[in-house]
C-alpha cells in the first residue's frame, strides 16, 4: 500500500482480503459539503453524488434526469440520415421489413422496439433471432437469403451486423437493402454492401455515444425516423416513443453499459414506464418472477433479464423478442411461463457446471496465486451457459476467467469475463492475430472465443505471458472504496428514497458502499442454499437485518459465522425489503472486518 491511501476505519485487510479506502478525496469532500448545504440533501447522499463526479452546480439536474435535457442529437451519429431515410422509405412504400437481432436481452429488446414502431405505421415485419448453437452470433448468409425469399425488401440488423460483411453482401445480392444498428466494437472493414451502418463505436463516428447499448442506438434511430415521417405525413398521429423506454431501460441495465448521461435518463424514465405495465410481456415476466414491489434496476438485471436470456441459452432464441413485441396478454403469459421454466432448468444446469468449473479453478490456484487468467473447459458443458460460468469464476477467483464448452469435433465455444482495469477484448484479439483461436471478439469486460482443443494449452500459455503482470498488479492494488459510515438507527426508508434518486446504480455509476461501524452481530444463519441472514445492533440500540448473498462456504461467510456475538464493521449497500405489504430497509453485506 502506498502512503497516499486513506484506510477507512483503519481496515487494511478485511474478511475478503481487501483494504477499505475512502472513496472521496479532499476536493470531493468539499463538493459534498457544498451539495448538502446548497440543495438540502442529506450529507450521506451528497457524499454519494460527489464520489461519482457530480458537481455542486449539477446536483439538482442530476437528481432529476430528463430525456429532453440528455438526449443527444441523433444526427451526430455517422450514417444516421441514411438509416432513418431508408426506414422512412420502407414505411411510405409499405415494404416488408425483416429485423435480424441477437439472442440476448439487448437484441430481444431492440428487435421488439423496432417492430412496435413499424406496427404503429402499419408496416409488416418479422423478427429473426439466430440459434446460438447452430448459427452463432450475428447474420449469416443463408438466413439473410431466406429472409429475402420470404419477401423482405429491407433487413435491419440490431445489436449485430457491424462485422458481418459476407452476410450483408448475400442479402444485397438476393435483392434486399440492409441497415445496421449496432454498438459492438469494429473487428475489421465495415460492410460495404450495407445502406448504412449506425454504430457509435465505429472509428469515424464522433458522436461520443459509444456507451449506448443497441436498444439505445435503435431508439435514437427511431427518434430521427419519426422526425422525418412528420414531414412526410404531418397529419398522422406520431408514435409515442417515450412509452417504449421500458424496453430501452431493460436493455441498458441487462447489457451492463455505463449508467451515465442519457443511459441514466433511459433507465429512470424507463422504470416509470415499466411500473405502468403497458407492455404485456414485461408485465407477464414480472408476475412469473414473483416481484411483489415496484420494479427497479435490480429486478431487471437479476430476475427479468435472466428469464429472457434463458430462451437464447437453452431454448428457443426467439422467445424473448416475441414476448416483448406482443400485445396479447394470453400469449405473453404462455411465453413468460415457458421462459420461467427454461430459467429454472438453466439454473440447475449452471449449478452443476459451476461446481465442476470451481473445482478446476481451485485446483489451479491451490497453494499459490495460480494463473493470471482462469481457463476452464469441458465437453459436457452447455455452450449457452459458459458466459454465466465465466462471470461466477471471475467473482470467485477475482481475476479474468474463461469457460469453454467443447463439442464432439474438438471445437470449443468459450466466454470470458474480466476485472476492472484489464481489457479482455484486446487480449482475445491478440490471440486471434497469433492464430491461437478460430475467432473471437468482445470488449474490455467480456469476450467470446472459438478455439480448437489442441490449441488450448498454447492459448493458456499466451494468456499467462500477456496478462500476468497486469492482472497481479491489479490484484495487489484492489481495494473496497467506502462512501460513508452509517448507523442502523439512520438507515431509514426516507434516506433510501433519497439515495434512489441518485441512482440507478450499476456499470459506470457504481452503487454506494456504506459501513455499519462497530455493530453487534446478534445472529448469523443460513437461508436458502447459500445465503446468510444477519441481525445487527448499533451502540445506540438500533437494529437492522442484513443478508450476504451466496456467502456460504466463502471467507466472508466463515467470518460472519465465527463473529456471532462480537462487534464487527460491516460493509455493503442499502435496499428495500417488502414483506406482507410492509417495507423496511435491508443491508446487503459484501464485506466485513473485526472491530477492535
Amino acid at each position: 500500500m502506498t502512503a497516499e491511501k486513506r484506510f477507512f476505519l483503519d481496515v487494511k485487510r478485511s474478511a475478503t482480503g481487501l483494504a477499505w479506502e475512502h472513496r472521496l478525496n479532499e476536493r470531493q469532500e468539499m463538493t459534498a459539503l457544498a451539495i448538502a448545504q446548497g440543495h438540502g440533501v442529506p450529507d450521506i447522499v451528497a457524499r454519494v453524488l460527489a464520489g461519482r463526479g457530480v458537481g455542486a452546480e449539477d446536483a439538482e439536474r442530476f437528481l432529476d434526469p430528463t430525456i429532453r435535457d440528455l438526449l443527444p442529437n441523433p444526427e451526430t451519429l455517422t450514417d444516421m440520415e441514411k438509416a432513418a431515410g431508408r426506414i422512412v422509405a420502407a414505411i411510405l412504400r409499405r415494404e416488408r421489413v425483416a429485423i435480424f437481432g441477437d439472442y440476448d436481452v439487448d437484441g430481444a429488446a431492440s428487435s421488439a422496439l423496432l417492430k412496435r414502431f413499424l406496427v404503429h405505421y402499419g408496416v409488416e415485419s418479422e423478427i429473426y433471432i439466430p440459434d446460438r448453437i447452430f448459427e452463432g452470433y450475428g447474420p449469416n448468409p443463408d438466413a439473410m437469403r431466406e429472409l429475402v425469399a420470404r419477401g423482405a425488401r429491407l433487413i435491419v440488423t440490431v445489436d449485430c451486423g457491424t462485422n458481418s460483411a459476407a452476410a450483408i453482401a448475400a442479402a444485397r445480392e438476393a435483392g434486399a437493402d440492409v441497415v445496421v444498428l449496432d454498438h459492438h466494437q469494429v473487428g475489421g472493414a465495415l460492410p460495404e454492401a450495407a445502406i448504412a451502418v449506425v454504430n457509435p463505436n465505429r472509428e469515424d463516428d464522433l458522436s461520443g455515444q459509444g456507451h449506448l447499448c443497441a436498444a439505445g442506438v435503435v431508439f435514437l434511430t427511431l427518434v430521427q425516423t419519426a422526425k422525418l415521417l412528420r414531414k412526410e405525413r404531418p397529419a398522422q398521429p406520431p408514435v409515442d416513443l417515450l412509452s417504449m423506454l421500458d424496453l430501452v431501460a431493460l436493455a441498458t441495465v441487462c447489457d451492463v453499459v455505463p449508467l451515465t448521461g442519457v443511459n441514466r435518463a433511459f433507465v429512470v424514465k424507463g422504470l416509470i414506464a415499466i411500473r405502468q405495465q403497458r407492455n404485456a410481456g414485461l408485465a407477464a415476466l414480472a408476475r412469473v418472477s414473483r416481484i411483489g414491489e415496484p420494479i427497479n434496476a435490480f429486478h431487471l438485471a437479476f430476475l427479468i433479464g435472466p428469464r429472457i436470456n434463458a430462451g437464447g441459452r437453452i431454448g428457443d432464441a426467439a422467445l424473448g423478442s416475441r414476448l416483448l413485441a406482443t400485445d396479447d396478454p394470453v400469449e405473453a403469459g404462455k411465453i413468460a411461463e415457458t421462459l420461467d421454466r427454461l430459467n429454472q432448468e438453466r439454473q440447475a444446469m449452471e449449478q452443476e457446471m459451476l461446481a465442476e468449473a470451481r473445482a478446476e479453478a481451485d485446483a489451479e490456484t491451490l497453494g499459490g496465486q495460480g494463473p493470471a487468467v482462469i481457463v476452464t473447459a469441458s465437453p459436457d458443458w452447455h455452450p449457452g451457459i459458459v458466459g454465466l460460468l465465466a462471470s461466477r469464476l471471475k467473482e470467485h477467483a477475482r481475476r479474468p476467467a474463461f469457460a469453454i464448452a467443447f463439442n464432439g469435433n474438438g471445437v470449443g465455444t468459450g466466454s470470458g469475463r474480466s476485472v476492472p482495469g484489464f481489457d479482455l477484448g484486446r487480449l482475445v484479439r491478440e490471440a486471434h492475430d497469433k492464430g491461437l483461436i478460430v475467432k473471437g471478439g468482445g470488449h474490455a469486460m467480456a469476450a467470446g472465443i472459438t478455439v480448437e482443443r489442441d490449441k488450448l494449452g498454447a492459448l493458456r500459455a499466451f494468456f499467462e505471458e500477456r496478462a500476468a503482470a497486469d492482472v497481479f498488479r491489479l490484484q495487489s492494488e484492489e481495494s473496497l472504496p467506502i462512501d460513508a459510515a452509517l448507523a442502523a438507527d439512520g438507515a431509514t426508508t426516507n434516506l433510501l428514497d433519497t439515495l434512489e434518486r441518485a441512482g440507478p446504480f450499476g456499470a459506470g455509476h457504481v452503487a454506494p458502499v456504506f459501513v455499519l461501524p462497530r455493530h453487534r452481530l446478534l445472529d448469523a444463519r443460513l437461508v436458502g442454499t447459500s445465503h446468510i441472514r444477519v441481525d445487527l445492533r448499533s451502540d445506540g440500540g438500533g437494529r437492522i437485518q442484513a443478508i450476504a448473498f451466496r456467502a456460504a462456504d466463502t471467507a466472508l461467510g466463515d467470518f460472519l459465522f465465527k463473529s456471532r456475538g462480537g462487534a464487527v464493521h460491516v460493509a455493503g449497500s442499502l435496499s428495500s425489503n417488502y414483506w406482507n405489504g410492509n417495507r423496511s430497509v435491508q443491508f446487503r453485506i459484501i464485506d466485513a472486518a473485526p472491530a477492535p
